[in-house]
């Protein structure tokens, strides 16, 4: 990352270094063990968020070629077979000493691993067996494959993001996959994870985007009735209908957010805009709406986005700059907070969030494990031996890992 000043950004230290004070073992999942399986973004993200916060997460590669290690923070790569009889037996005989197993699989997959609930629970009852999928473990969907796109489009909130006139479009793949799917079923396991303290049994969780999308967009549902989306799509408060509510362009290219809803806070940005309240239309007047956006936007267009940053900073008119991600780490109220990290090979990232007083996350900062790098030291903890360890090898159920290879 390149270390640079603009308006109110400041120079990014070389790396954030996470509290020195705290060890890994004062996080809040401390203890907690995990068998995360292999899949795309979704799994791996509701992974990284319990490891981030102290649980030791074993994630289970296939043999073959290598899946994106994206999200694999502070996890371990166990890699074998799972086709085969033998490698579903490993995973069967670890599952016993897990606290957690999730799997990111259609409806049916894991079963015909023989690696199901049923299956796993019986040999350890306190197992939490999470399953995150696109459609559900019922339905007539659930073995049907789809994407985020299709998943937000099931839930109804695609129906509402567009500009007006314009076709729904999806918010890169976030709401679906990772607020919808990867965060709701972190919580389904925290959740799972407390109540299993008073009744001693784990549960199976169902968690996938669909309603998990459905579920984040329930202010959409409960404030359909206070005429919040009483108009078209993109012609709404909030889609993009009203002018105070908006992203205009300035004068080098770059980009304003403006959200000064209130009433105070409206007056606040007409007057950093240089205008006059009394002689604009009333800020609640649909009608105008239009006109003002084209009002406000030949003003943003005056300055550049610097000379708007030094207007409105420090005021309450809700008008910020709209940066990129470098310049987000490089942002001085980021960096205030240490909002951002950097691991070993200099790649920045968010901190986990949220910040716990006691127990905060305190994520690793080493790279990404490659597969199946941590397979013979994941089997000798679960008391595999070196001959039994020997013999997967031969019957190719596990295989040496490329950093060996490479040593």
């Amino acid at each position: 990352m390149r270390e640079k000043s603009r308006g109110s950004l400041s120079r990014c230290p070389s790396r954030q270094q996470v509290p020195s004070v705290l060890g890994r073992s004062s996080m809040a999942l401390q203890g907690v063990r995990v068998l995360e399986f292999a899949g795309l973004a979704p799994g791996p993200l509701c992974g990284m968020i319990l490891a981030d916060f102290g649980a030791q997460v074993m994630r289970v590669d296939r043999l073959g070629p290598a899946t994106p290690t994206w999200m694999a923070r502070g996890k371990r790569s166990l890699a074998l077979d799972l086709k085969r009889p033998e490698g579903a037996a490993v995973i069967r005989r670890i599952s016993r000493q897990m606290d957690v197993l999730a799997e990111p699989f259609r409806s049916g997959v894991m079963e015909k691993f023989g690696l199901g609930p049923e299956i796993l629970r019986k040999d350890n009852p306190r197992l939490i067996y999470a399953r995150l999928s696109g459609f559900g473990q019922t339905g007539r969907l659930s073995k049907v494959a789809g994407h985020d796109i299709n998943f937000l489009a099931l839930s109804g909130v695609l129906s509402k993001l567009g500009r007006s006139s314009e076709t729904p479009y999806a918010p890169l793949n976030l709401l679906a996959d990772f607020g919808g799917g990867s965060l709701t079923c972190a919580l389904g396991i925290v959740l799972a994870l407390y109540e299993r303290t008073q009744s001693g049994k784990g549960q199976v969780i169902d968690a996938n985007m669909v309603e998990g999308a459905a579920y984040l967009s329930s202010f959409l549902w409960q404030s359909q009735n206070a005429g919040l989306w009483s108009q078209p799509r993109g012609k709404n408060m909030l889609d993009s209908g009203a002018p105070f509510y908006e992203t205009y362009r300035t004068s080098d290219g770059k980009f304003m957010a403006v959200g000064a809803i209130e009433p105070q806070f409206y007056a606040l940005l007409i007057n950093g805009l240089g205008l006059n309240c009394d002689e604009l239309p009333d800020q609640l007047s649909i009608s105008d709406w239009e006109e003002m956006k084209k009002k406000f936007a030949e003003k943003f267009a005056k300055k550049t986005q610097a000379e708007w940053c030094k207007i409105f900073d420090g005021t309450d008119a809700c008008v910020t700059p709209v940066v990129n991600l470098e310049e987000a780490a490089l942002n001085e109220h980021n960096q205030e907070r240490g909002s951002f990290i950097t691991d070993e090979d200099h790649n920045v990232s968010p901190r986990p969030a949220p910040l716990l007083s006691r127990t905060p996350a305190v994520p690793s900062t080493k790279r990404n494990p490659l597969k199946g790098e941590h397979t013979e030291e994941i089997l000798q903890e679960f008391g595999f031996s070196k001959e039994e360890i020997n013999q997967l090898y031969l019957d190719k159920i596990i295989e040496p890992s490329k950093l060996k290879a490479n040593l």
